[in-house]
Parts: structure tokens; C-alpha cells; sequence
């Protein structure tokens, strides 16, 4: 096959970078390494930045999105069992957020790249990357028995933390920072009306989250060991423990019910450096991955592939190449003020193991000045909402 762009994985990146150069009419091919249903049954990220709702709107696969979402304009900071902050996101910045579940953007997308006729092939077994800093990179990949190369101009790296695309360039030219924390998220997704507003809480016992993805679709999380397992996690035991860490009057607010997902995920700050290196251009979770506290890891991938689109529609429409030439330094600006972020998100809401008493009430403090400060306020929302990508 000959293409002008080859992607590498089918998740949120790879398949609106794909549904994005549809629109501009430049040829390219989409290789997953997983089924269809595999990637449409991932539980993933449901908040949107509105920079990225205007994306995806743009792209032409937003109707859905329009017409389930749920835009919320504040978040809930709960600490101590009692006390309650309501950071206002509209009032304070003008922008608001879209409740939507990465579940329900990438059917879209799919059922976009059905219409489209979108070369996208599940599936792609021992895929490959060779040449990337010459003129002419190619793909190989085996798919039902036989083996296949895309010779291409560029090669797009969406294929995610796991993927082959980020160990293409050579760790003398790589540079990786991480961060793993020591505990996970314990989440569920229940049929039930979920709270009117997200609700992220600190406490002694450790961090909740309340979370929506549509008005009969809740998503809840508690901070657990990252050794459990969700056997040790009865659906019982955790609509009690997620009560314990809430202010009365909201878990009482709670609409409790039986659990139709249950999964524990890790939390890690991780960063790569260059995202490019000659025509390898890496997105999403290949090049970053942020814990989910800031809300941030989805809206980075539409972030870097909006970027990295309008630099390929550039380079197509008129030999333009500065886009391409300044993608990698131009997404990183953006990734590294995303990772502090969900960092300090992380930092001031989670119980670390062996934190004594005295940093505990440092968190306290903190969110007590949060309470106290317009100022303090507008900054936690200007980072949460996100700065528009333009």
C-alpha cells in the first residue's frame, strides 16, 4: 500500500486525526492492534475541555455529543466530611465542560470512518515502524496471515503507552520522565441518575470522585491500594466506603445500585521527549499519560491531533512544514502545563501512603485558602478548563 499518512492505533487520537484528514482529503490508513469491540468496550475518560468539543465539532462528529452531553459549568471540593467548595468554571472563566464518555466518542468515530469508507484495519499483528528519518518511512504489519507494508510520508504514532510507535526513536534521542503514584483509582459505572455536579473529595480515609457520563449513567472512584483487587471490592463495600469519604449530605444524595463495570487503574505522571523525530510524529498516550485527577488525558489527545492535523493540512495544502517542524515543542508546552496540573490535582486530594497527620491538615489548609480566595479559585479553573487550543 502507498498512503501519505500511516496511523498507528485506532483509539480517540488515531481515529479523529483520522476523521480530521478525511475532511482535507489527505490519503491515509489506520492500523489497530485490537479488535473493534476490544477498543469500544474500554472504559476510559468521560470530561471534555470545551476547546476540545469545539474540535470534535468541527471534525463533523459531534451531534451525539450535542445532544447526550451533559456541559457542567462548576466541580465540587469536598474535604474533612463536612465542608463543601463550589468552583464556579463559567462564572470565573467563561468556559464551561462536556460530560461525554471516550466509550461514546469513539463509536462516533467509528461509525464517522464507516461512512467515510476509512482504511481501518483491527487486527494488525507485529506492526512496525522502519526509516523514520528518511524520506520514504514505511509500516509493516501481518494482518489474517499475511504480511503488509504502507510506504507513507508520515507516520502518526496513536498507539498508546503500550505501543511500538515511542520505542521507534532511539532512547539516545529519548528522553522519558515519570512519576508513579503509589495507589490506584477503584472505579464503577452504575445505571443510576448520577449527582448534578462532579464532586472531588479529600479525606482522611482517602480520595472520591462523583462523576456523570449521561443522566442514567453514573461514575464514581475511590482512592484504594493499587495491590487490591476488584474481588476485594464488593459493590456493598463500595458505595459504603465512598459515603464515609463524602459530606453527609451528599452521599445521601447518592442513587446507589449495581455496578456494570469495575476496574482499578493505575495512576502515573509519564512524559517523553521529542514528540517527532524525523517524519514519526507522536500523539496521545505514546508520548504522555496524566493521572485522570485533572481531567486532562483525553483533552490532550484532541489537543495533540488537533496540532498535528492543521500542521499535515499545511504541509498538504501548500508545502507548508512549520507546523510539522514546531509540533513536537508546541504539544509538549501544553502537555507539561497539563501534567503539573494533574499532579498537583493529585497531590492535594489523594492520601498518601505513610502521610501523617500533619500533612493531612496541610491539604486541609490548602483547600481552606481555595475557599477564601477568589483569586486561588480562578486559577484552579483556568487550569481545569484548559486554555483554547487557539
Amino acid at each position: 500500500m502507498r498512503t501519505s499518512v500511516a496511523i498507528i492505533g485506532a483509539g480517540p487520537a488515531g481515529a479523529l486525526l483520522s476523521q480530521i484528514l478525511h475532511n482535507a482529503e489527505i490519503d491515509h490508513v489506520v492500523l489497530e492492534r485490537q479488535t473493534r469491540d476490544y477498543v469500544l468496550t474500554r472504559i476510559r475518560a468521560g470530561v471534555l475541555e470545551w476547546s476540545s468539543v469545539e474540535v470534535i465539532r468541527a471534525a463533523g462528529v459531534g451531534d451525539r455529543m450535542d445532544a447526550d452531553g451533559d456541559a457542567h459549568d462548576l466541580i465540587n471540593l469536598a474535604w474533612g466530611g463536612k465542608h463543601v467548595l463550589p468552583v464556579q468554571l463559567k462564572a470565573l472563566t467563561g468556559r464551561q465542560m462536556m460530560a461525554y464518555g471516550q466509550t461514546e466518542l469513539q463509536q462516533d468515530l467509528y461509525e464517522a470512518a464507516d461512512r467515510n469508507g476509512t482504511a481501518l484495519i483491527f487486527s494488525a499483528e507485529n506492526v512496525a515502524v522502519h526509516d523514520v528519518t528518511s524520506d520514504s518511512p514505511y509500516v509493516t504489519f501481518r494482518h489474517n496471515g499475511v504480511d503488509e507494508r504502507i510506504d507513507c510520508d508520515y507516520i502518526a504514532g496513536c498507539d498508546g503507552f503500550h505501543g511500538v510507535s515511542r520505542a521507534a526513536i532511539p532512547e539516545s534521542e529519548r528522553t522519558e520522565f515519570e512519576r508513579i503514584y503509589p495507589f490506584g483509582w477503584l472505579g464503577i459505572l452504575s445505571e443510576t441518575p448520577p449527582l448534578p455536579h462532579l464532586v472531588y473529595t479529600n479525606h482522611e480515609r482517602g480520595f472520591g470522585l462523583c462523576s456523570t457520563r449521561n443522566p442514567m449513567l453514573s461514575r464514581y472512584y475511590v482512592q484504594c491500594p493499587i495491590e487490591d483487587s476488584i474481588d476485594d471490592w464488593s459493590d456493598d463495600r463500595f458505595w459504603s466506603e465512598l459515603a464515609a469519604r463524602l459530606p453527609t449530605h451528599i452521599a445521601n444524595d447518592i442513587v446507589t445500585g449495581p455496578s456494570i463495570e469495575k476496574s482499578i487503574a493505575p495512576l502515573r505522571s509519564f512524559v517523553a521527549e521529542p514528540m517527532r523525530h524525523g517524519n514519526l510524529l507522536l500523539a496521545g498516550d505514546s508520548a504522555h499519560i496524566v493521572p485522570p485527577t485533572g481531567a486532562k488525558g483525553l483533552n490532550l489527545a484532541v489537543s495533540d491531533v488537533h496540532l498535528l492535523s492543521q500542521a499535515l493540512i499545511a504541509r498538504y495544502a501548500n508545502g507548508d512544514t512549520a507546523g510539522l517542524d514546531q509540533y513536537s515543542s508546541d504539544a509538549l508546552h501544553r502537555v507539561w502545563a497539563s501534567v503539573r496540573f494533574s499532579w498537583w490535582m493529585t497531590t492535594l486530594l489523594h492520601r498518601f501512603p505513610g502521610a501523617t497527620d500533619f500533612e493531612q491538615r496541610m491539604q486541609e489548609r490548602e483547600l481552606e485558602y481555595l475557599a477564601s480566595s477568589a483569586a486561588a479559585q480562578t486559577s484552579l479553573a483556568e487550569q481545569y478548563v484548559g486554555v483554547p487550543f487557539v
